[in-house]
């Protein structure tokens, strides 16, 4: 089974004010161990309040501590059944816990994540983050587990619905896992159609170099460049012109 995917996002919400403006400056600094202390300590005093141990949960996740942030979410997933983004937060874990242990190991998380995921969007119908994670589980399962591309374009079209780009984007990840490389391309430049971000534009560079074509990528990181004055981007054209010897308008060797 290839690697699975998951793109953990931790919003920050909070309680007090003052521990608020604390936590958050924590996160920023991304010192999520003194996060987690502090939070241990406020809730000694604040055994249950709800928001502190998810923001817990959140800064074990950031550390890979995924048992840690796996009990944490199920606590709030058995206290609040009805909140989505509690069953996203646990199905996303449990996915990178997956990932740290053995294949046959991790089965029967795998299952568990899913279930997760799929109460997340039920639960709320314009919940992006948990189709997106459906998405991807269901492109990445073998089929013999659970793995489905049309149930992946299921959620690839709900996705659709509520945000085209994210929509497009889904369809054009979808249509590269399953070797269809003309469908994705042109799912990835209707997203760059719709959306003129630099992560469309990303997608799409992604896509150029895993199929070696390096002229495109460097022609779509010249535009992106011009666009968005990326440093990151920047950078992507050095190596095209010191790796594949390539030549950019931009950058001279």
């Amino acid at each position: 089974m290839k690697s699975l995917i998951i793109l953990l996002c931790f919003p920050f919400v909070m309680t007090s004010q003052s521990l608020s403006s604390e936590i958050q400056q924590y996160f920023d600094l991304k010192d999520f161990i003194k996060a987690e202390n502090r939070l241990l300590e406020f809730l000694k005093d604040n055994p249950n309040n709800i928001e502190a141990i998810e923001l817990l949960g959140d800064s074990y996740g950031h550390q890979k501590k995924w048992d840690d942030a796996i009990k944490l979410y199920k606590e709030l997933v058995d206290s609040i059944p009805k909140n989505a983004n509690y069953h996203y937060k646990y199905g996303g874990v449990l996915g990178m816990k997956a990932l740290s242990i053995s294949k046959f190991k991790a089965i029967t998380i795998i299952g568990d994540a899913k279930e997760a995921f799929l109460n997340a969007a039920e639960l709320d119908s314009n919940h992006i983050d948990a189709r997106w994670a459906l998405v991807e589980l269901y492109m990445q399962l073998p089929g013999i587990i659970g793995g489905s591309k049309s149930k992946s374009l299921k959620y690839a079209n709900e996705l659709e619905a509520l945000s085209k780009v994210d929509g497009y984007l889904a369809k054009g990840y979808v249509y590269e896992y399953d070797d269809e490389p003309e469908l994705a391309e042109q799912y990835y430049k209707m997203a760059i159609t719709e959306g003129d971000s630099l992560t469309c534009y990303n997608h799409l560079i992604q896509f150029y170099i895993k199929l070696k074509e390096y002229d495109q990528a460097l022609y779509i990181c010249e535009i992106a460049y011009n666009k968005f004055k990326s440093q990151e981007i920047l950078n992507q054209i050095k190596v095209f012109i010191e790796d594949y010897d390539l030549t950019s308008n931009l950058i001279s060797k």
